[in-house]
């Protein structure tokens, strides 16, 4: 049995307008404390889960970690050696990969070198868009320039894990300046590119902007869902043809490079998440930690950390959960194991789907169909009624 570990570090340098995440601009004076009692959560998580009667799995490998967030790359060299160092004393360290989120105007050579010499071998970079009226816009700090020079960085320091991040669909993002991002994207060639839609919730600046009807935060200059479709079909087309192979909705990877840890989320299996907002998943149970850092900090010192959103999942969600992560991943998922596991007869739900070309079944190999892609959404919803 094999674990993965995420460490969320919620601090950022400026809030971006569609972020919806539990993240934001707080002190740096927080951030020394904040490792400190995250450090404190990880070698005593044993006894808290005991006492929250939350089983671990017994014998389990730590292959993954990911650190997350937020800006990960904010933290000192030092206090990121130290979240590490923590780990490996509390698991049975066996990391094949271990992945820091950074973002590219944070990088220099020393802080790239010394994540290295910590035991980093993934970056995944906030590349977001090579254009830089996009990520103005958008409430980022970095520019086109830092992207570039970001990856020389860390080649430079021995990484031969990239993975960047792009999002299809960012205010005054134009079928050009599309192919111009991706153009950049292939020319630096990382090993792996995640590549989302832009989602509009009330959980963002700009998406209560959206909805609200106003034109802050560039609103109105939003592409049409239509051309948003056109990009997400581009970049498919593109990376196809520059060797990536597309492993899940969002995600490509040059052969031998699938993010193994997200993996492990999109296949249900368990992980445990530390830090201020951090879930975790033990194959039955799903909860999460307290939200506000300070908060979080405070009670972790004191030894009174809780956990919130605890939920044990009921064979019917568990199911869903099955469906719909399972059929993010292009391969698909095994539907006769599915109908034995859940006792489930899930064949008559395909029929109308299938008629419409949204899924294809080979023998019990059930995928969505790799022309609709796009539309995903309809057939989570039709197999989860």
């Amino acid at each position: 049995m094999s674990l993965g570990i995420y460490i969320q570090v919620p601090f950022c340098q400026s809030k971006c307008t569609y972020c919806n995440f539990h993240t934001g601009v707080f002190s740096p004076a927080l951030y020394a404390p904040y490792v400190e009692a995250v450090c404190k959560e990880i070698r005593g998580h044993r006894n808290r889960f005991a006492s929250a009667g939350i089983s671990l799995p017994e014998n389990a490998a730590v292959d993954t970690v990911y650190v997350g967030g937020g800006t990960p790359s904010l933290l000192t060299p030092d206090a990121l050696a130290h979240l590490l160092a923590a780990l490996r004393e509390e698991f049975d360290w066996r990391c094949e990969e271990v992945t820091l989120e950074a973002d590219p105007e944070t990088i220099v050579a020393e802080k790239a070198g010394a994540w290295r010499a910590a035991g980093f071998n993934r970056i995944s970079l906030g590349a977001q868009s090579f254009e830089d009226t996009e990520l103005r816009a958008a409430g980022r700090i970095h520019r086109r320039e830092d992207i570039f020079v970001a990856t020389r960085l860390l080649r430079s320091a021995g990484f031969e894990n990239l993975s960047f991040d792009l999002i299809a669909g960012l205010p005054h993002q134009t079928a050009v300046s599309w192919e111009n991002t991706l153009n950049c994207a292939l020319e630096l060639r990382p090993e792996h590119i995640s590549s989302y839609l832009m989602e509009i919730d009330e959980g963002s600046r700009l998406g209560r902007e959206v909805l609200s009807g106003g034109r802050r935060y560039s609103a109105e200059a939003l592409p049409a869902d239509d051309e948003m479709a056109d990009f997400y079909e581009r970049a498919c087309a593109r990376l196809a043809a520059a060797g990536y192979e597309h492993y899940e909705i969002s995600n490509w990877a040059l052969p031998g490079f699938r993010s193994r840890h997200n993996l492990k989320y999109w296949r249900r299996e368990p992980y445990l998440g530390f830090g201020a907002g951090a879930h975790s998943f033990n194959g039955a149970v799903r909860w999460a930690n307290p939200h506000d850092p300070a908060s979080y900090s405070a009670a972790v010192r004191q030894g009174m950390v809780s956990i919130e959103q605890r939920e044990t999942l009921t064979p019917a969600q568990a199911l869903d959960e099955e469906l719909f992560l399972g059929l993010r991943q292009l391969e698909g998922i095994d539907l006769a194991r599915i109908e034995q596991a859940y006792q489930v007869s899930l064949r008559p739900r395909l029929a109308n789907l299938q008629q419409a070309g949204l899924v294809e079944l080979e023998g019990s190999r059930l995928r969505l169909a790799p022309s609709r892609l796009a539309v995903s959404n309809e057939v989570f919803v039709e197999l989860m009624a």
